[in-house]
């Protein structure tokens, strides 16, 4: 079934790749529900939608298309969801609202990996743009895991300032941060998951974490939030959340299909450039985000961490099998996670590790280039800025191909791109 033997590998090989793959991405099932949770998300609905999201994306990616990469929510979504859609409503949405359009945004990348259009998509966005908003995200969600630990706090004539460094729960992010960092420049396979567990240690034993129960049955506590297509999209057209199905596929369309083509030629797996079972692969995080938005998560993409399964041998999907069921056995443990999710300085050092890695894409973007370093600088600035990253896209969309006109290249400029322009105009003066 997954051809051990034809991609050079074992069955042995294939477990290890999967444990690792495993221990490098497991955080997520601790850092979604703190994030998600404050849009209002009840953090054991969180919890257990995580992990069928990543169940359900990961076996398809196993057991349909043979890869060796995982799927889970994505880092920088999740902040998304929360603080630009739900939390910047002041109240006017609801976060079932708002799952409704991470559903509608999952049929429509569904469709859009059925058909030739997702490659028209990512060929038509420039190069530079793509790389912006990567990592524009990653400055958010850093900023973001500052501010959730007070390392940064708001400030009336600045905006923000350094927050209180004597306090424990400061002390203890930076102290995270550290031992984290520590485990990844010595490149221990799961340092972030590591780095996370020895935080958590010194926050028990400095009662700043408080475990009642380690195991339990999994359950869902609201069920299932969102299935019916028709009354997501009446919820999408009824305020307005466009540009955040937008917002939701493009970021999803870059993310995973970078990941997993770099994944690929990493394990070799790559044919003349060319990624077999694409579309089978493509499939794998558009069935996971409508699946996570049903039960209660934002949209799933491939993780960049299968990488370290890669590193370790991993061929084929039993790689990516080992880590579905390794999630299932983790869904028993949904005490321990609400509990060491409930201390920020754990998850904190998680957002700032994961921006730094995401930040890095910013060294090949063209910065001698003006009209294609401006509206890349614009994409990173104005994410973390206004908290937003549908916002920052916009930026960088409408002022793209006003400078390549200025310049005399309004033809180098794909018209979808024009389009998009429009869109977004119309989305930030209008809506």
């Amino acid at each position: 079934m997954f051809k051990l033997k034809e991609n050079g590998t074992s069955v042995k090989t294939e477990l290890v790749a999967g444990v690792t793959t495993f221990l490098t991405m497991v955080y997520i099932i601790i850092v979604n529900p703190t994030i998600l949770s404050a849009a209002g998300v009840p953090s054991q609905q969180v919890f257990m939608a995580t992990i069928i999201a990543a169940v359900f994306g990961t076996l398809w990616m196993a057991l349909v298309a043979n890869y060796p990469i995982a799927i889970a929510p994505g880092m920088g979504l999740n902040a998304f969801f929360t603080y630009s859609v739900v939390q910047a409503s002041n109240g006017e949405l609801h976060y079932t609202t708002a799952f409704a359009s991470v559903f509608i945004a999952g049929i429509l990348f569904i469709i859009l990996s059925l058909t030739p259009l997702r490659s028209k998509l990512i060929t038509a966005i420039p190069n530079n743009l793509k790389l912006a908003i990567t990592a524009g995200i990653g400055l958010f969600i850093s900023f973001l895991g500052l501010r959730m630990a007070g390392v940064v706090v708001d400030d009336p004539t600045n905006l923000i300032k350094l927050g209180d460094l004597t306090s424990p729960s400061v002390l203890l992010t930076l102290g995270g941060l550290i031992i984290t960092a520590i485990f990844m420049v010595r490149r221990v396979p799961g340092a972030i998951f590591i780095g996370m567990v020895i935080t958590a240690i010194i926050a028990f034993f400095t009662g700043q974490l408080k475990i009642d129960e380690l195991v339990t049955m999994p359950h869902l506590p609201e069920g299932i939030i969102v299935w019916n297509p028709i009354d997501a999209l009446k919820e999408v057209i009824a305020h307005s959340l466009y540009g955040v199905v937008f917002s939701f596929i493009l970021v999803t369309l870059f993310d995973t299909t970078g990941t997993l083509v770099g994944v690929a030629r990493q394990a070799g797996l790559m044919k003349d450039e060319t990624l077999p079972r694409a579309r089978k692969a493509l499939l794998g995080d558009s069935f996971g985000t409508t699946i996570g938005a049903m039960f209660g998560t934002s949209p799933t993409t491939a993780y960049v961490e299968s990488s370290a399964g890669v590193a370790a041998g991993g061929r084929t999907g039993l790689t990516a099998l080992t880590v579905a069921v390794l999630f299932i056995i983790a869904s028993f443990f949904s005490p321990l996670v609400a509990s060491v999710s409930g201390v920020s300085a754990i998850t904190s050092p998680v957002l700032v590790i994961v921006g730094t890695l995401m930040i890095a894409s910013v060294r090949h973007i063209e910065w001698d280039t003006f009209d294609e370093a401006l509206p890349a600088f614009l994409v990173m600035l104005i994410m973390p800025l206004t908290s937003s990253i549908s916002t920052g896209i916009a930026f960088g969309f409408i002022a793209y191909p006003i400078l390549k006109i200025v310049k005399g290249e309004a033809k180098k400029v794909h018209p979808l791109l024009y389009l998009f322009a429009i869109l977004f105009i119309i989305q930030l003066v209008f809506i």
